[in-house]
């Protein structure tokens, strides 16, 4: 898709164009280039404000023939010095959808027009490739498709006077982290009966084929031996079997090291017998949106091969009622040997992510991540925007925050003290833990729950209810599933590796 051109040939028959352009732009440069061939009348649009240099205005204008590109598009920069990396992938995002909506199949960028004196050519040349790749996203849905066919992005020229194998290098890396962020969003984009339990490992044993890695997918029969008694318990009232999906990619020779990613794969999630009203049961096919950034990031990590151990753990099942489901009083044994009361058949996921955390500690895990769709209560506490965050290692989590900048996905860590843990354990007066000691601070207190089983090794609970989708349109994508966290992971991943 990629080709990195170093000279600049405006004689060449292309498509469209693209530079960029911030507010008070001198005319020097390509743009001086341009505009003698229009006879000055580049720099007359600028001054007018025909072409602007505001953010996220695009500007097009058609050459008529007077060079080989048939219109140039203006991606409007804003003020030079404010201009950050996470600003530049939004800013490529709207450039992006634009040309799709013209119709476009192939673009040429002039590079060294987005960068300033912060962001380096490579850093645009990154946020290029992820931007090209998310926000030309959509999901091949089951309409009836159109006699006049979409039209989708093709081949992407890049002008740059860098060493060329380094900047293609940043492209394919950024493209790479949105192909893995649209993993995710296929994944959570399903229809329920288009993905089960057994539909989701066979996805992930398909990406542990494509990049080496070890696979296994525990079955019921495998759960009941390692007394995985809360998955079970989730599961009891499908038809559906559950699985316990395990991908361990080793990046290094010697299995030490181990970073775990945890992912809520709940395939739909009625309320079980605490059944959710109707208008809240819509949607619920995104209740594996932890499963499916798991995936994602796995993905990645299998293209950009990092020298660090990675494992994924994925429960998935749905929760649906049936005369065998789980109920409200029932006393369950996790497979940690924790006795669990469950006063919520809703507040499932945690119990599933219990048997997977210290699944995830049998198979070596270091260091933990659990993500999951977890909690109503952390859209509450933080709005559709930002991930809920808790953790039981500050030095850890520094990373995790760290890696969620450079994603551009905002997380916020949520209070984690003794009175949290001491309500999860002493709220029951049968049970070692409740899974549900009452509604206030309720995303709280399911993070609290899963410290429960994390125990001492670093660990941090993202919780992406409000995050996992998106009610409109933004810049890098549609409406529907984000994929979020993804390249959060992803990041994480590289980041330590390069401490290593």
């Amino acid at each position: 898709m990629f080709k990195v051109v170093e000279e600049l040939a405006l004689n060449e028959v292309q498509e469209a164009l693209i530079i960029g352009l911030f507010e008070h732009q001198k005319v020097e440069g390509v743009i001086k280039e341009i505009d003698d061939i229009f006879a000055g009348q580049l720099f007359e649009l600028i001054r007018d404000g025909e072409l602007s240099g505001k953010k996220k205005v695009i500007s097009k204008i058609h050459t008529l023939g007077k060079i080989g590109f048939k219109r140039i598009y203006f991606v409007g920069l804003g003020k030079e010095k404010e201009l950050k990396f996470s600003d530049l992938r939004e800013l490529f995002g709207c450039l992006v959808k634009q040309v799709k909506k013209d119709r476009l199949s192939s673009l040429s960028f002039v590079l060294d027009t987005f960068i300033t004196t912060e962001i380096e050519e490579l850093d645009a040349a990154h946020a290029l490739g992820e931007a090209v790749a998310l926000a030309a996203y959509q999901f091949e849905n089951y309409k009836k498709k159109p006699n006049i066919p979409d039209k989708r992005i093709e081949s992407v020229d890049v002008y740059s006077g860098e060493e060329k194998s380094e900047i293609r290098a940043a492209l394919t890396v950024g493209y790479t982290y949105g192909k893995g962020t649209n993993t995710a969003r296929n994944l959570v984009n399903l229809p329920p009966n288009m993905l089960t339990a057994s539909d989701l490992a066979d996805y992930a044993v398909g990406i542990a084929n494509k990049y080496g890695m070890d696979y296994e997918v525990l079955e019921k029969a495998d759960m009941e031996k390692l007394g995985m008694g809360a998955l079970l318990a989730v599961n009891k009232g499908s038809v559906e079997p559950p699985k316990m999906i395990v991908l361990k990619y080793h990046g290094k020779e010697k299995w030490d090291d181990v970073l775990a990613f945890v992912g809520k794969g709940i395939t739909y999630d009625t309320g079980g017998y605490s059944l959710k009203p109707r208008e809240s049961m819509v949607g619920m096919k995104t209740d594996m949106g932890g499963a499916a950034a798991v995936l994602g990031a796995m993905e990645i990590i299998g293209e950009l091969k990092p020298d660090l151990n990675v494992v994924a753990v994925i429960p998935s099942t749905d929760n649906v009622i049936s005369g065998t489901a789980y109920k409200p009083d029932d006393v369950i044994i996790s497979m940690s040997g924790k006795t669990i009361e469950v006063l919520n058949t809703d507040a499932e996921g945690r119990l599933a992510l219990s048997d997977a955390i210290t699944y995830a500690k049998h198979q070596g895990a270091n260091y933990i991540v659990d993500i999951a769709t977890l909690t109503g209560g952390v859209i509450v506490a933080l709005g559709e925007e930002i991930t809920g965050a808790m953790t039981n290692h500050e030095e850890f989590y520094e990373e995790v925050l760290e890696a969620s900048h450079e994603a551009g996905e905002p997380i916020w860590l949520l209070p984690y003290f003794e009175i949290h843990k001491e309500r999860v354990r002493n709220h029951s007066k049968i049970a070692d833990l409740s899974n549900s000691p009452g509604r206030e601070g309720h995303a709280i207190m399911a993070g609290a729950f899963l410290g429960e089983f994390a125990e001492d090794t670093p660990w941090v609970h993202l919780d992406i209810a409000g995050t996992a989708t998106s009610k409109k349109d933004y810049d890098l994508g549609p409406a529907g599933a984000t994929g979020v966290m993804v390249r959060t992971l992803a990041t994480l991943a590289e980041r330590m590796a390069d401490k290593d």
